[in-house]
């Protein structure tokens, strides 16, 4: 049913998706379908391409972005209708640390897997990423680093988060650059992630397992 929405997608046709979502509403389909169906699956399968090497960064964000489009229109009606997110997730990009197309695309691949997403922005101090996890409750937390000098704000964010009574309720999620799985195994992370596709994969996994 979705087949032209799921080529405008993985060709970056923001135009062309936003035209197909609001023309499939107005004839009655439902709006968690138009999602799970014309969204989420072609941003799947644009992970699965970058992933093997057909896709780059600049392929993945121009896909992401038109799924996006999409996604603005339909976000009123899944609301309206009642229609409830994966998870929720809250992003940032370190202290110290100004980069943020990693943290963007994270962003938009976990959107486009059905996540309600809060991006805290750059520069997020512990305090900042502690402040959040207390007031919105979120499955997921991911941190951004793409700068050596900036990596042990995770370290310290982690440790912060640890002393919370509600740590065992959060995965914690580690990225960008200079990241590995061992550092992320060293600060107590819940998970590490090479590029914005295996993040999204890895959150979806992590939600489904019980806390």
């Amino acid at each position: 049913m979705f087949e032209e929405l799921h080529g405008f997608v993985i060709n970056g046709d923001g135009d062309d998706v936003g035209s197909y979502v609001q023309g499939a509403l107005e004839q009655g389909v439902d709006p968690s379908k138009i999602l799970n169906e014309g969204l989420i699956l072609p941003m799947r399968e644009v992970g699965d391409r970058f992933e093997s090497g057909e896709f780059f960064v600049p392929e993945m964000l121009i896909a992401a972005r038109a799924m996006e489009a999409g996604l603005d229109i339909l976000r009123p009606y899944l609301l309206e209708s009642g229609v409830e997110p994966v998870g929720t997730a809250v992003i940032g990009t370190v202290r110290g640390d100004l980069h943020d197309i990693g943290k963007n695309l994270v962003g938009m691949m976990l959107e486009g897997a059905g996540f309600k997403v809060v991006d805290l922005g750059t520069d997020v101090s512990p305090q900042q990423f502690v402040d959040t996890v207390l007031e919105i409750k979120p499955q997921i937390l991911g941190m951004s680093a793409l700068l050596t000098t900036t990596m042990m704000a995770m370290k310290d964010t982690v440790e912060a988060i640890s002393k919370l009574s509600i740590r065992d309720q959060v995965k914690i999620l580690v990225g960008g650059a200079p990241v590995t799985q061992e550092f992320a195994d060293e600060i107590g992370a819940d998970g590490f992630a090479r590029d914005a596709a295996a993040a999204s994969r890895l959150a979806g996994r992590l939600v489904a397992q019980p806390v």
